[in-house]
């Protein structure tokens, strides 16, 4: 037997995925789910092509995982098989707990829980599975493992999460921009006093880096089309669940219908061992099946959205630097009412402000420390000549004025 398994992969070429437990790790149900999530969510409704899948961003951070251990290897770090394996099977599994279209879900079908909590519950259960080769994933993942630098690899400002996601990101969204040199910056990277750093030579390809993660957000993550368009999403399963509560019989799929009849938070998951098989059901497809039946509903509200989901017809979206005025948002209120004849109240799933804050790099958090040859590590803040680090780390905000056409 192959004791290697080969992916072709459009980004990095070819992936290389040994036999044993990473492989089957990928091999899982929960894993192989990845393929039928989005790793954009709704983004493209911009960008065409950027229908890749979390799966493959799963993938392309082990791969990079897989260099930087390496790297770090020939540089004189010393890494035990055993922590190499671990790390690697943890960033495998770093988003194996999304919901169907990114964050989407998070906020609407399940509250008080993120996805990173599930993702958790869903590594212990493949490692009841494979009994018990995933301990010391977990501990790495859970930053309870001694060695800091292996969950830094994992979940920090320069992690291999990052590194991965702006690459393929940038590849099929066609935002050539957004381009980073990847495998200059894991071989720029070193260890000092137990903490991951990056070599003095590699400071440019940070400083890129950097530039290019803000550029991301705000032009892909965070463009306001794509916002507008989840919103649609959003008040479209809020709607579907107040009619399921209300005892109307939408169309689902079991696992769909189970988020919209019950009130799920962290203590559900907790206290419902069915809760976690349900989500790991879940997945893009559920919502786009509910969806095409939705368009025919009875109810002229999720009928409407389902539509404009379908059909590609988008809320108009502003962008603002104040939070629009009361005396704004009851006029449009009033419009949609008498637009779409419907009450007041109802317009609350045409009408949606979301406020958005993003802060690019945040050096109290958990700073970028570039490495001299003369020992001495400097925050890339200090380092840097041409980047406004200030104004990087400022929190940006921005109001998106979301609502139906009329």
């Amino acid at each position: 037997m192959d004791t290697l398994k080969i992916i072709s992969d459009p980004v990095f070429g070819f992936i290389r995925i040994p036999r044993g437990l990473l492989y089957n790790i990928v091999e899982h149900p929960f894993f192989q789910r990845l393929n039928r999530i989005n790793q954009l969510g709704l983004a493209s409704v911009v960008y065409p092509s950027a229908r890749h899948t979390r799966f493959q961003h799963s993938l392309g951070a082990f791969h990079l995982m897989s260099e930087a251990v390496r790297s770090l290897q020939e540089k004189g770090v010393y890494i035990f098989d055993s922590e190499a394996e671990a790390v690697e099977a943890a960033i495998l599994m770093h988003d194996i707990g999304h919901g169907p279209f990114s964050h989407v879900l998070e906020h609407t079908l399940i509250s008080g829980i993120s996805h990173e909590d599930i993702s958790l519950m869903m590594m212990e259960h493949i490692n009841r599975d494979l009994n018990g080769q995933l301990n010391l994933a977990i501990n790495i993942f859970k930053n309870q493992y001694p060695n800091k630098i292996f969950h830094q690899l994992i979940s920090s400002q320069l992690d291999m999460d990052r590194l991965d996601y702006l690459r393929r990101d940038s590849f099929y969204t066609g935002v050539t921009e957004g381009n980073i040199g990847s495998a200059r910056i894991i071989k720029m990277l070193n260890v000092k006093d137990e903490q991951l750093v990056v070599e003095a030579k590699g400071i440019y390809s940070i400083e890129n880096f950097l530039t290019t993660r803000r550029l991301m957000y705000w032009q892909v993550y965070l463009h306001k089309t794509t916002v507008g368009y989840e919103k649609v999403l959003v008040n479209t399963l809020r709607r579907a669940k107040w009619l399921t509560w209300q005892g109307e019989q939408l169309f689902a799929s079991p696992s769909l219908r189970y988020f919209l009849e019950h009130d799920i938070d962290a203590a559900w998951f907790e206290k419902q061992p069915e809760a976690l098989q349900m989500y790991a059901e879940l997945d893009d497809s559920d919502i786009w099946s509910a969806l095409k039946a939705w368009k025919h509903a009875a109810d002229p509200i999720l009928r409407l959205l389902a539509t404009d989901l379908l059909d590609r017809h988008l809320f108009h979206v502003e962008v603002r630097e104040e939070p629009p005025t009361e005396e704004e948002l009851e006029d449009l209120r009033t419009r949609l009412a008498e637009t779409f004849g419907i009450s007041k109240e109802d317009t609350d799933y045409l009408l949606t402000v979301a406020e958005i804050g993003k802060d690019m790099y945040n050096p109290a958090d958990d700073s970028i420390g570039i490495l001299y040859k003369d020992g001495t590590v400097k925050d890339i803040a200090d380092a840097s000549e041409i980047l406004n680090v200030h104004l990087l780390s400022k929190k940006i905000r921005k109001y998106y004025l979301c609502y139906q056409r009329m």
